[in-house]
């Protein structure tokens, strides 16, 4: 290990109410109605459904697969939690980036989200409406590393800002929940030195790639289209597999390589954790992706990964990142049906590890012009 390994393995953590007791009657699904984002219709001016996560959520209720009292709901991700990744100079410039007289206006949020208008809004609103949606997410992101150790797997229905780095943002990603939970696992929990990141969203993830460029406990496969955002060479070097898409891209090649490189990503290090970037903008006709897989070969996809990681006993974390169609949240739901189908999870899963100490908050709440790039 590097001495800069060792230098950050040995810092004193902060105390955070990210990991704290959760029933074990809840499932390792995290979630918060407040993952959604709705703010004067502004939200639909950028492709990304910005209310898909609750629509999974209903789904999978209609499947009858949860209940409300088995979600397991997020907290949002404080100051000090962002710290343990973000600089401050980062974090005030999402606070204050312009001050004109006393107003605060939102020229950063603007540029990460995509969302032109949001200039022209006074910052509190963008805390409230935009930004704490996101750190709500980022916060799951956070406790559901912690579940999936305890639990065996986890899944955070939201996440996967993985253009966000330390200290930028891009591409509707203003908070890094990758590189956070990896590192509060590295800091936090016994017995996690090396993780993985399987990266199969359409994009290039070069945010934490960019966080982890030097440091050898994570090991990065990047399944991506070669053509669109971000384009990050200097990221890229971070990537220990990589594999490059070309437009239009179909299931049966997807399928394959998707099964070929997980294997061997997994046969070459084996980590403590794997933190699956599930994103569905691969789907075809996504107006970002530019591939063309099928809702089967998504479904298909979840559950290679899966397996991979089942077999081999390795706690994973999902996150489900970028999908800009509305049908995306069906096949989200759908996914997840099949890997509880599949058996690879569900309660019979959780027997490979202790309890866990996310927190829990259950009942009330859980209820009831630009060019444009992407989660």
């Amino acid at each position: 290990m590097s001495s800069k390994e060792t230098l950050e393995g040995s810092k004193c953590t902060h105390q955070t109410e990210l990991y704290v007791q959760v029933p074990s009657a809840c499932l390792p699904i995290v979630y918060s109605p407040e993952y959604n984002i709705t703010f004067m219709g502004l939200e639909k001016l950028h492709p990304f459904d910005a209310g898909k996560w609750g629509k999974v959520i209903r789904f999978l209720k209609e499947d009858q697969f949860i209940t409300d009292e088995m979600i397991v709901p997020a907290r949002e991700a404080s100051e000090e939690d962002l710290l343990v990744v973000h600089t401050r100079r980062y974090l005030n410039r999402l606070k204050n980036d312009i001050l004109e007289g006393s107003r605060e206006w939102s020229l950063v949020v603007a540029t990460i989200t995509e969302i032109p208008p949001l200039v022209f809004l006074p910052n509190f609103l963008v805390q409230r409406k935009v930004l704490r949606p996101l750190r709500m997410q980022t916060g799951g992101t956070i406790m559901a590393g912690k579940l999936a150790m305890d639990r065996g797997w986890a899944i955070n229905v939201g996440g996967g800002f993985h253009h966000c780095s330390s200290d930028k943002g891009g591409g509707f990603c203003a908070y890094a929940d990758i590189t956070l939970a990896i590192k509060f696992l590295f800091e936090r929990v016994e017995g996690v030195s090396r993780a993985t990141i399987i990266d199969l969203d359409a994009h290039q993830g070069n945010g934490h790639e960019r966080d982890f460029l030097d440091d050898r406990r994570v090991y990065i496969m990047d399944v991506y289209n070669r053509y669109i955002y971000p384009g990050d060479g200097y990221a890229k070097r971070a990537i220990k597999r990589k594999v490059e898409l070309d437009w239009g891209t179909e299931d049966t090649e997807y399928l394959q390589k998707v099964e070929l490189h997980c294997e061997g990503a997994l046969n070459e290090i084996r980590p403590d954790i794997i933190v699956y970037n599930a994103g569905t903008d691969v789907l075809d006709g996504d107006p970002l992706g530019g591939l063309a897989i099928s809702p089967q070969g998504i479904v298909r996809r979840d559950e290679i990964v899966f397996k991979a990681a089942r077999r081999r006993g390795i706690p994973i974390l999902m996150v489900t990142s970028g999908g800009y169609q509305k049908k995306t949240a069906r096949i989200i739901a759908d996914s997840i049906l099949n890997l509880h189908r599949q058996h690879l999870i569900g309660g019979e899963v959780t027997e490979v590890a202790g309890p866990s100490m996310v927190p829990i908050m259950m009942s009330k709440s859980v209820s009831s012009g630009a060019t444009l790039n992407t989660i």
